[in-house]
C-alpha cells in the first residue's frame, strides 16, 4: 500500500505572508494556471514583437506552470499558499521539490508580473511615485540610468528590478535566472525580463536597444498600485 505523505512541519515554519494581494498570485481549483495577457499579442508592437509576445507567453511562462505544477502534485497541501508565499518560504519545502519549486514559481511568478508591468497605453510616473525616485535616485532619469545599466550587466539569464523595502524605500536589484525579489522579502514595482528568449528575435544581440525600448510600454499606472499597496500595509 502506498503510504500517505504528511508534511505538517512545512505548515508550521511558513512566515507569515507579506505577500501583496495584487500580485500574490493564487491557485485555482488546487492547480497554478497561466494567466492571458491584459492585451493582444501585437499590443506592444514596435517595441515587442507579435512572434516574441507569443513564444514568451504561450511557451516558456506555460512551461514554468506545467513543471511547478508536477512538483507540487507530491505535496498537495502546498496548494494552499500562493506563489508569492511559496518563494518567501524556500527553505521549508521538501529537498526533493524546492529547487524545482524555486526555479520554476520564480519562473511563474517573474512573468506574470513582467506581462502585467507592461501595456500599450501611454504612461508616466505619478506624481507620488516620481517623488519617491527621486528621493531615493536624486532624479528620475538617474533611476533610468542606473536600471538600464543593470539591466545590460546581468551575466546571462535574469532580471533587473526596481523593487521596495517594506517601509517605501525603492532600490534597483538584479536576480539570476528565475530567482525572485520576492524571496528576500522585496515587493518588486516594475521588472524586466532580460532572458534571450524575451528579446532575441526582434534584437539578437542588442540587448542595449531592448532595455531602452522597454521604457516605452512600462505600466507606471501598475507601478504606482504596486507601490501604494506596499504602504497599505503599514
Amino acid at each position: 500500500m502506498k503510504k500517505k505523505i504528511l508534511i505538517p512541519v512545512i505548515m508550521s515554519l511558513f512566515i507569515i505572508s507579506q505577500c501583496i494581494t495584487s500580485f500574490a498570485f493564487t491557485p485555482e481549483n488546487n492547480k497554478f494556471k497561466v494567466k492571458p495577457l491584459p492585451y493582444a499579442y501585437d499590443a506592444l508592437e514596435p517595441y515587442i514583437d507579435k512572434e516574441t509576445m507569443k513564444l514568451h507567453h504561450d511557451k516558456h511562462y506555460q512551461a514554468y506552470v506545467d513543471k511547478l505544477n508536477a512538483a507540487l502534485e507530491k505535496y498537495p497541501e502546498l496548494y494552499n499558499y500562493s506563489l508569492c508565499e511559496l518563494l518567501q518560504n524556500l527553505d521549508s519545502l521538501p529537498k526533493d521539490i524546492a529547487t524545482t519549486v524555486r526555479n520554476n514559481a520564480g519562473g511563474a511568478y517573474n512573468h506574470k508580473f513582467f506581462f502585467d508591468i507592461m501595456t500599450p497605453e501611454k504612461t508616466i510616473p505619478s506624481e507620488s511615485l516620481k517623488e519617491a525616485i527621486d528621493r531615493d535616485f536624486g532624479s528620475f532619469e538617474k533611476f533610468k540610468q542606473e536600471f538600464q545599466k543593470s539591466a545590460l550587466d546581468v551575466f546571462g539569464s535574469g532580471w533587473a528590478w526596481l523593487v521596495a523595502t517594506k517601509d517605501g524605500k525603492l532600490s534597483i536589484m538584479t536576480t539570476p535566472n528565475q530567482d525572485s525579489p520576492v524571496s528576500k522579502n522585496l515587493t518588486p514595482i516594475i521588472g524586466l525580463d532580460v532572458w534571450e528568449h524575451a528579446y532575441y528575435l526582434k534584437y539578437q544581440n542588442r540587448r542595449n536597444e531592448y532595455i531602452d525600448n522597454w521604457f516605452n510600454v512600462v505600466n507606471w499606472n501598475g507601478a504606482l498600485e504596486n507601490y501604494k499597496n506596499l504602504k497599505s500595509q503599514d
